[in-house]
């Protein structure tokens, strides 16, 4: 163990030169000066990305978890739909599911004036709504076949022994069944929440202003196409290291 430190190391530092000397380069020869102009815009559009990103893993895991569940031991018709939903969701492209809810149910509610006279118009007549509930049904449409396996996987003798103590069904369920079977899928959550990070650039094509929005814009404005591409990248690369990170820490925390 001690030697394959030793080898790691050398081969860390010259990663990390070369990329001190890539970003002593872009900083140098590339320009920067639209940065001022247009940071405002871009912070506005990160927070449009974290907070996309963070309500749909939450609600889409959310649905998973019963879909995932009606799929490993739900009757059938519980498990047809779950299925069925599952399928759709992994077979269509998620541009395609992101324009269908809003070009099409988006286009329905103004036709009801009880809609556009309610509470909820305000909310329905914008574009992230329609962003939101795309890629949580995305979502949960793949992690819904992820835990279908990781509930299937959990060894069948321990839910025969709490049910021989008595344990109630959603006791068995909250203690036993559903943290082993995040525990074992939770590598695989960590990877499915980065790829949703690399989905969100889809909601700029509604009208929602994300931070791939805002690049878009300043290329369009500016005429400058690498730099605005080049900041875009790793901001994506800091946010999936952070994902990353706290996917690995608390796994490193979950007990075995």
């Amino acid at each position: 163990m001690t030697t394959l430190k030793s080898l790691m190391i050398p081969h860390r530092i010259v990663m990390m030169l070369l990329f001190a000397a890539l970003a002593l380069w872009c900083a140098l020869s590339l320009r920067w000066d639209w940065i001022p102009k247009y940071a405002p815009l871009a912070l506005e559009g990160l927070w449009t990305t974290i907070w996309i990103l963070a309500v749909t893993t939450v609600l889409g895991f959310l649905l998973a978890v019963p879909l995932g569940l009606a799929q490993a031991i739900g009757p059938w018709y519980l498990s047809i739909p779950a299925r069925t939903f599952c399928t759709i969701i992994r077979g269509t492209p998620l541009l395609l599911q992101i324009w269908l809810l809003y070009y099409g149910l988006g286009s329905l509610f103004p036709q009801f004036p009880w809609i556009r006279s309610s509470e909820l118009w305000p909310y329905l007549r914008q574009a992230w709504p329609y962003a939101v509930l795309a890629l949580t049904f995305s979502y949960a449409g793949y992690e819904g076949e992820v835990m279908r396996g990781a509930f299937s996987g959990v060894a069948k003798g321990q839910l025969e022994a709490a049910k021989s103590f008595g344990m109630r069904r959603f006791t068995m369920f909250r203690r036993i069944w559903l943290p082993q079977a995040i525990r074992n899928v939770l590598p695989t959550l960590g990877g499915e929440t980065i790829l949703q990070l690399k989905a969100t650039p889809l909601v700029a094509t509604i009208t929602v202003i994300d931070i791939y929005a805002v690049s878009s814009r300043v290329r369009s404005d500016t005429f400058i196409v690498y730099e605005p591409l080049l900041l875009l990248a790793v901001v994506y690369m800091v946010i999936a290291g952070v994902i990353t990170l706290a996917f690995k820490r608390f796994e490193n925390q979950v007990p075995r």
